[in-house]
């Protein structure tokens, strides 16, 4: 049969066009166990029961030292997750709990300056998740070859103006219309448009979670799909905690 779901291109580093070639089929715990979409989202809930339950512990007063050492230590198993796929079932939620840490402090310190953000942004990100699942269930949007390079352009491209960005913060600068601070229409408008992008991952993250199952790929993989889904979703939370900043400020 042929597949259907064009797995060329994808803008999540986590799930790329090689996320399911090659797997690491002998892992002892995992055999003659395949991936299913049902166990990937039993994975998905554990990821973000950990996740939740290390931010609440981290959303008080003096924890801002959370957010580096969150952020650098779930930036490297990040890294470990992607290039040891079969280790995920023990990095996923060691980088759930450590963003978790991160996200709890800096949520912390939006909400203070921005009483109930917090609330706003985490309701948001949950009715953005099931309406794009709805929509890719549906096929209202369907994750064709060119819609796939049309968000894997205009992610490459985000990504590229906060590496300019924090490249210029180490002079003292930064983009502007990055800055939670910056209210201007522009600067709402291009986190708008980010927060657009940024949820039209999710629908990227589905397919290659089906095409998985589909495929029979190992049962740890349903892990590193969590693992997609996760880091597309904190993506998202950052820039709506950041669009509603703005907007608050106007």
């Amino acid at each position: 049969m042929k597949n259907t779901h064009l797995s060329y291109r994808t803008s999540n580093p986590a799930l790329n066009s090689n996320t399911f070639k090659n797997p690491v089929k002998n892992s002892s715990l995992f055999i003659d166990k395949t991936m299913t979409i049902q166990g990937t989202v039993d994975k998905t809930a554990i990821s973000l029961v950990l996740l939740i339950i290390a931010a609440y512990y981290t959303f008080s007063a003096g924890m801002e030292s959370m957010i580096m050492i969150g952020s650098v230590g779930g930036l490297i198993l990040a890294l470990v997750t992607i290039f040891k796929k079969e280790w995920s079932p023990y990095t996923v939620p060691l980088y759930a709990v450590l963003e978790g840490l991160a996200l709890g402090s800096l949520s912390y310190i939006y909400n203070v300056q921005y009483d109930g953000i917090v609330l706003q942004a985490i309701s948001i990100t949950v009715l953005v998740l099931f309406s794009l699942l709805f929509a890719y269930k549906s096929q209202i949007i369907k994750p064709t070859e060119n819609f796939k390079l049309g968000l894997f352009a205009a992610t490459g491209g985000i990504f590229l103006l906060y590496l300019i960005s924090f490249i210029m913060s180490f002079f003292g600068s930064g983009i502007s219309l990055l800055s939670p601070n910056n209210s201007s229409m522009l600067s709402i408008g291009l986190s708008f448009g980010i927060v657009i992008i940024a949820a039209l991952n999710l629908v990227i993250d589905f397919d290659f979670i089906e095409e998985g199952s589909e495929n029979g790929a190992p049962k740890y993989m349903e892990w590193y799909g969590a693992f997609g889904l996760l880091v597309t979703l904190i993506w998202l939370y950052l820039e709506l905690l950041r669009l509603l900043a703005k907007m608050k400020n106007r």
